[in-house]
């Protein structure tokens, strides 16, 4: 195989790429075995036909993208290894010359991580904040413990509807006077004040009493996610059944120990306080981190490739797709729920692509610069870690982590010992 590298500006290589012709012919008959079944030969059983007797019946030309496709990723990864290139982007792909008996020849201009001078990261000044932990916050953290134990019974006769009850309705909503599909239910159940419904909706259901029926006029979001009911005026004749309010337990010893394995309330308190402590710490402790993040990237001037830029918004936006498509949604439903369409989304995460960009190229730079290694030992604690934090079992998940999960891993852990390096030299 011939190479020849030419650098271009804007972080760009070109390379002009001659590929032996054996190893495309190779290419070849891996295509038509995987392929031969489409093949029809007169003559032969479907799939039967010797390779060149079907290539002259159909023309070799019907599986040259098939064997394009599958061996130039690989040869484009050995020259990038190889030329020890960076490729941060797809290449763009010209073709020269491609044929059965001939050298495959093309070139590939690429997109590498930009080169820049690492700015100042020792001595710099660095503080971490305390975070106290308040009496407020205590009580909080009591009360809204104290909200989830609460009972839900039925309010007293006569009793109205007020903001933090429960109402069991029947409702049936109508848009100029004609239902619409998904607007009708029985015995819903929906807590006043929890912005489960259209705007407006859950404020005019207050004060009204058990058994009553009432008109309410509501107007539907513009940026709601049926197009047919987006901005539409609609009624929703609503019958109140039942209201349920919360009955609080006391706050006393015996809560403490219905709930926990505290005998006090003050044991209790004690718990939480230390629990707040430790979170404020973390926190911190993540701000700290972002801080230092910053300060070098404050320093260090980057130019950052268009095509690199495009290429970490397309990742995010497959990512999120994936994980959306997990709960049964596609980005485009995901997007609707907000009012944006994809090429919005892409563009207000814009910024924080740029910035994630940035982050990555200064700890690996720093990483390098300062040869800070990575163990296995480093790699088995976090992986059992991530084991713990998923409710797995921490050996087990080990034992079972491929080649692919440790890679991860140790890209991860890359970053946190720059960082910290970044902290440790800080004043």
């Amino acid at each position: 195989m011939d190479v020849k590298l030419e650098k271009l500006e804007g972080s760009k290589v070109k390379l002009d790429i001659t590929v032996e012709s054996s190893r495309f012919d190779e290419a070849m008959e891996k295509a038509y075995k995987k392929n031969a079944k489409y093949f029809k030969v007169p003559g032969f059983r479907d799939g039967k036909a010797p390779m060149h007797t079907a290539l002259r019946h159909y023309g070799e030309g019907v599986l040259y993208e098939e064997a394009f496709n599958t061996l130039v990723p690989e040869v484009l990864l050995e020259i990038y290894k190889e030329k020890e290139l960076d490729v941060v982007a797809t290449p763009d792909i010209d073709l020269k010359d491609i044929g059965m008996g001939k050298d495959l020849v093309f070139s590939a201009t690429c997109t590498v991580s930009p080169e820049f001078k690492l700015g100042n990261y020792k001595g710099l000044k660095l503080e971490k904040k305390e975070i106290p932990v308040t009496d407020k916050e205590i009580n909080e953290e009591l009360e809204r413990r104290q909200n989830q134990n609460a009972r839900m019974v039925e309010a007293p006769v006569g009793a109205e509807l007020k903001v933090g009850d429960t109402a069991i309705i029947d409702f049936e909503g109508f848009v100029d006077g004609v239902p619409f599909e998904g607007g009708k239910a029985e015995g819903h159940s929906l807590e006043i004040g929890s912005g489960a419904f259209i705007p407006g909706f859950e404020d005019q259901l207050v004060g009204m009493k058990s058994e009553d029926e009432r008109d309410i006029n509501v107007k539907f979001p513009d940026e709601y996610f049926s197009k047919d009911l987006a901005g539409k005026d609609a009624t929703f004749k609503v019958k109140l059944h039942e209201i349920k309010v919360k009955e609080l337990p006391k706050l006393d010893d015996e809560f403490a120990k219905d709930i926990s394995e505290f005998d006090t309330l003050d044991e209790l308190k004690a718990d939480i306080k230390e629990e707040l402590e430790a979170k404020n710490d973390k926190l911190a402790k993540q701000e700290l981190e972002q801080a230092a993040i910053d300060a070098v990237i404050e320093n260090t001037e980057i130019d950052i490739p268009e095509a690199m830029l495009k290429q970490e918004v397309e990742n995010y936006v497959e990512d999120m797709n994936h994980n959306l498509s997990r709960q049964g949604l596609s980005i485009e439903q995901y997007l609707g729920f907000l009012g944006k369409n994809i090429n919005e989304f892409k563009e207000e995460y814009k910024a924080t692509a740029e910035k994630n960009i940035r982050t990555r190229l200064v700890l690996e730079a720093i990483a390098k610069q300062e040869e800070l290694e990575v163990t296995d030992e480093d790699i088995d604690n976090r992986i059992k870690e991530l084991a713990a934090d998923n409710g797995r079992d921490a050996d087990e998940f080990l034992k079972n982590a491929g080649e692919q999960t440790r890679n991860y891993v140790k890209e991860s852990l890359k970053y946190d010992v720059a960082v910290k390096f970044i902290i440790a030299n800080a004043k």
